[in-house]
């Protein structure tokens, strides 16, 4: 969707991608990216992994601009093949306007920022999904249940069969709920002089929303602190949804990717499930604690599958 073609798995330079993006991540994180953030002005003459963030977005703006060159010699205003190719027309549109943002090097960060946020929080998801069956293998067997029951082996799953799989549609809710990948959401600003419960906020000021608070609270979740599908069933095991579920944001500024995402997870969940039957190695004890990151991820563990 972003560049318009699909990488191969061995393709060097997507793999050398990805690692940037997971490292960068990790980093922002850290207490490297903590201490900069706090201190950027001292942080800025001092040696430190926190400089390698700042590598490894030049390694990755290169890679983007690289994109944007190839598009650039085959570019068809009139039919446009992806998100690069309209924002060239854009920025066309609009070369007698500066201030409209449309420029090349908003392409490149723009097309930066969903490449990496569609790429990172479905696999981190996805990671969660696999760990909490792993920790619970009798709710993965109440999944692939389900799956047989609805779709069987024979064919792929698709979007259509989410409304006859509530309790698989749970379970995804509840790895999102309690994965908390965003634990702090992303920063926010206000835009105009605002009060908000009984606060100012003058113009311009930095906001951060706890998410965790609101994904945690004891006053909506039954057992918030426990992996507990039942929090989106009703008593007849019909789907329910929560206002306090909100992994994506909320409001004008809510995740850009959310409809794509969980398309994306219902799908991939389903039909590794479908396929495969997952457990840990034995004599290991997971790890659910996860590590921070820009992203809250699983720290790194090994799974055993097997054909269903």
């Amino acid at each position: 969707m972003v560049f318009g073609h699909r990488f191969d798995y061995s393709d060097q330079n997507f793999q050398m991608l990805l690692k940037l993006l997971s490292e960068t991540l990790q980093l922002e994180g850290s207490i490297w990216g903590q201490l900069y953030e706090a201190f950027p002005t001292v942080m800025n003459f001092l040696p430190g992994r926190h400089n390698e963030i700042f590598r490894h977005y030049k390694d990755l703006s290169a890679f983007v601009r690289g994109e944007l060159e190839k598009h650039k010699q085959d570019w068809d205003p009139s039919a446009p093949r992806d998100y690069i190719d309209s924002f060239l027309a854009e920025i066309e549109h609009n070369a007698h306007d500066p201030a409209a943002g449309f420029d090349e090097f908003n392409l490149i960060m723009c097309a930066l920022d969903l490449f990496l946020a569609g790429t990172e929080t479905t696999s981190t998801t996805l990671r969660w999904a696999l760990l909490y069956m792993m920790k619970y293998p009798d709710i993965q067997e109440k999944v692939q249940a389900e799956i047989d029951r609805v779709i069987g082996q024979s064919r792929q799953p698709t979007m259509a069969d989410r409304a006859d799989m509530p309790y698989t549609d749970a379970v995804i809710h509840e790895i999102q709920r309690m994965g908390n990948i965003v634990p702090l959401n992303a920063f926010r600003m206000a835009d105009k002089d605002t009060t908000l419960g009984g606060y100012f906020l003058p113009k311009g000021t930095a906001i951060m929303t706890n998410l965790t608070s609101v994904m945690f609270d004891k006053t909506v979740w039954q057992t918030p602190d426990t992996f507990n599908p039942g929090h989106f069933l009703d008593s007849d095991g019909k789907f329910v949804r929560q206002d306090a579920f909100m992994p994506f944001s909320a409001g004008k500024r809510v995740c850009l990717g959310e409809q794509l995402a969980r398309m994306e997870l219902f799908l991939f969940f389903v039909f590794i499930f479908q396929k495969f039957s997952f457990s840990p190695v034995q004599g290991v004890e997971l790890n659910l604690e996860g590590q921070i990151g820009a992203t809250l991820t699983p720290v790194p563990f090994k799974i055993c599958a097997s054909l269903r």
